[in-house]
């Protein structure tokens, strides 16, 4: 009994040794192929053409491959071996972000996808795609993470180039329809003349000055009293220089409150203030690369002179609500009826922006001065209506001119169109008939001491009272004028025109 016993544990024995050979034997074949499989995978890191790291979260080293330092210019073991090394050649705008992401992929195991620049050895930053994995034990704990970065650079400034050719073709849609919703407003503005008409000494003069400054960008000041055609000197210029091409820009600095003539020159930004509901070009950027006329420019209000003293100095300003820049390119030609040294001396106009402007001034003559050229306006217009209203009007008889020529229009050219077209609708035949009495002017207005404000007040609340104070309509004061309606109520703010109160 005793034998059998001592064989069975021998037999016993011999199996636990076997079975202990057998599992030493397994477990180290499971660890070769594990150092081989880790083996091929660091080999496969090292030879991939993308740039590869490994980072081994518990023991806190990072393998990068051969190709991830060559992207960034470093050869073997000038890297470290460090998740640091990596994060602190992130460029500091894409830090956080790509920061973040890591944290969400270790925590929430939300996917790594990321676009971020690295910063090469030589200082240069690199645009690269970057995804990565990680691996969690039983207990959820994150222990590795993997991940490749794909060089973008290329890509990503064809990407940047298209995004501001996509930004300058819409600021370039912006400004041609604006160009197109003013050029729309343009066309529904009947202009006192097609061509300037004269033989006058006077005019030749006007249009020598025009002839020689044409060609160039210098500013133009056009001065002359109301209704004497500023307006076609302008464009005269204009349709004689190098941005003929380009339309004439205008803005009248009369005619719209003081709180909207910055945005209708610089523009604004929507919500810049109350009604700004979209962004809108101001007249300066629609103008850019052409010509900007600024009529009565003497009415400009004193608070918006050094704007515009900067962008003729620099050719810059910002539009209302925005501190961005904006530069262009604008030839200036400026027109008024008031006497700007007087509008100097008492404070009313900037002496540093009256000098820039000043440059180049152009004096249209009043037409009492231009007696020779009421024949020729006088037909011109009396074609022009006739054809309009559908009429035949062939002969003017000589006391009809002489009357028109010894007048002595206060309103000047603009004042003439109006009387020849009431004139050419009264008259039922072939000949043309006045209907306005054109009194001589008893005062020599050559030498009278009156300013030239007096005087357009004087003859502007003559007007109403002729009217019966009647602003707007048909026979009213802006008809006979010549002028726009909200035109004339400006002037009569600035004038301090008021109707008389009615007697008790």
């Amino acid at each position: 009994m005793e034998l059998i016993g001592l064989v069975s544990f021998f037999i016993v024995g011999i199996s636990l040794i076997v079975v202990l050979i057998t599992h030493r034997a397994r477990r180290r074949r499971t660890e070769e192929d594990l150092c081989t499989s880790e083996q091929r995978y660091m080999l496969a890191l090292a030879g991939a053409t993308d740039g590869l790291w490994d980072w081994d979260i518990r023991s806190g080293a990072v393998f990068f491959s051969d190709r991830f330092m060559e992207i960034l210019g470093y050869s073997p073991g000038e890297f470290p071996g460090t998740m640091d090394s990596f994060l602190s050649r992130l460029h500091p705008e894409d830090a956080s972000s790509t920061r973040a992401a890591m944290e969400r992929l270790l925590k929430e195991r939300v996917p790594f996808k990321m676009e971020f620049r690295l910063r090469k050895k030589s200082g240069e930053y690199l645009w690269f795609l970057a995804r990565a994995q990680a691996v969690w034990d039983a207990k959820g704990n994150a222990t590795r993470m993997s991940g490749w970065i794909q060089d973008i650079t290329e890509k990503k400034k064809s990407e940047l180039n298209l995004k501001a050719a996509v930004m300058e073709i819409s600021e370039l849609k912006t400004k041609l329809e604006a160009e197109k919703a003013y050029l729309q407003e343009e066309i529904k503005f009947q202009y006192n003349h097609d061509n300037i008409i004269g033989q006058s000494e006077g005019l030749a003069y006007v249009l020598y000055k025009v002839e020689q400054i044409a060609p160039t960008d210098t500013i133009v000041l056009i001065l002359g009293e109301t209704g004497t055609g500023k307006e076609l000197v302008a464009r005269a210029i204009h349709s004689l220089s190098l941005r003929k091409d380009r339309a004439l820009v205008k803005i009248n600095c009369a005619t719209l409150p003081s709180n909207l003539i910055e945005s209708e020159l610089f523009g604004h930004e929507r919500g810049a203030f109350t009604g700004a509901h979209a962004r809108r070009l101001g007249r300066f950027e629609v103008a850019h690369g052409a010509t900007l006329f600024l009529d009565e420019i003497g009415e400009l209000p004193l608070e918006l002179q050094p704007k515009l003293l900067r962008v003729i100095q620099n050719g810059e300003f910002e539009r209302l609500g925005s501190s961005r820049t904006v530069k262009v390119d604008v030839r200036i030609i400026a027109a008024t009826n008031r006497n700007m040294e007087e509008e100097v001396s008492k404070g009313r106009f900037r002496e540093d922006l009256w000098f820039r402007l000043n440059v180049f001034p152009i004096t249209v003559p009043p037409l009492r001065e231009r007696v020779k050229d009421i024949p020729l306006l006088v037909a011109f217009y009396v074609d022009k209506t006739s054809k309009r209203l559908g009429k035949s009007i062939e002969i003017i008889p000589t006391g009809v001119m002489d009357a028109l020529k010894n007048y002595h229009w206060p309103g000047n050219v603009r004042e003439l169109e109006n009387v020849i077209e009431r004139a050419v609708l009264n008259s039922s035949g072939p000949k043309l008939r006045l209907v306005d009495e054109l009194k001589k002017e008893h005062k020599d207005l050559t030498t009278a001491l009156k300013p030239l404000r007096d005087i357009e007040r004087e003859y502007i609340v003559r007007v109403l009272e002729q009217t019966n104070w009647k602003v707007s309509g048909k026979n009213g004061a802006a008809e006979i004028l010549g002028l726009d309606r909200s035109t004339l109520r400006a002037r009569m703010r600035k004038l301090g025109i008021r109707k008389p109160p009615t007697p008790a």
